[in-house]
């Protein structure tokens, strides 16, 4: 079946990819400007994604806990957990597999198809070490820190949404982020960031990597590589929170 297939050869790339990690002479530069595409011109979109979420998550839950025997701290534990556990990493996820993982499938894609990952491999570079490895190591590099951004920025969006709306005062939202405040919330979004990045990189290298059939072919694996990234990071989140919760 196609599906064996892909799956076998997907395992294939990653153990090529493992054994070349170690050639770093070979992807340093390569690696360094792949942290710079993946992270810093990704902040703005994740910064913006942080912000509205974070905004709109106030509002939205403090006008579904309109009662005097609630109180409005409980907005800001609410918003502040939510955005830290779950949102910002898997926005963000879903966010960078459209920016982040198209860019890489169709890269790579191009250079299939235009045969020059065939020219690299011809004079004796290893194109998995060259091309992949730098790719996937962003990701496990930039995404947590992508993260950190996005949490950061979508509670100070609730915090300001709160404050603008004259809904939730900022002392009551700090107080009910800090009252319900768990350091495990913090590595749990981590790790879920840490697995997106690997997830969406690796996914889209592979789909890229392997692209065939021309300019056609090229578009065919982005739009494949950008609808499986989405997929896999929603059921790695489902995973990890059967797992570590």
């Amino acid at each position: 079946m196609q599906v064996f297939n892909d799956f076998g050869r997907y395992c294939r790339l990653l153990y090529q990819a493992i054994r070349s990690s170690t050639e770093l002479k070979s992807y340093y530069k390569n690696f360094v400007s792949e942290m710079i595409k993946t992270g810093y011109d990704s902040l703005p979109i994740v910064i913006l994604a942080g912000v509205f979420t974070g905004a709109v998550l106030t509002i939205q839950t403090s006008y579904q806990l309109v009662s005097p025997f609630i109180p409005n701290s409980t907005v800001g534990a609410i918003v502040t957990q939510s955005i830290i556990i779950e949102l910002a990493a898997v926005i963000s996820g879903l966010v960078l597999a459209g920016r982040v993982g198209a860019r890489i499938a169709t890269e790579l894609g191009t250079m299939r198809v235009s045969e020059q990952i065939d020219a690299i491999e011809s004079m004796g570079f290893n194109s998995v070490s060259f091309l992949v490895v730098p790719r996937v190591l962003a990701g496990f590099v930039m995404f947590p820190i992508l993260y950190i951004a996005a949490a950061t920025m979508g509670v100070s969006g609730g915090l300001l949404a709160g404050m603008i709306t004259g809904q939730v005062p900022a002392a009551d939202f700090m107080q009910g982020a800090r009252t319900f405040f768990l350091p495990w919330d913090v590595i749990f979004g981590m790790t879920k960031s840490v697995v997106f990045g690997f997830v969406i990189t690796s996914i889209s290298c592979y789909k890229g990597y392997y692209a065939s059939g021309g300019a056609e072919g090229v578009g065919k694996a982005t739009t494949n590589a950008t609808v499986l990234s989405c997929i896999f990071v929603l059921l790695s989140d489902l995973l990890l929170a059967i797992i570590l919760l």
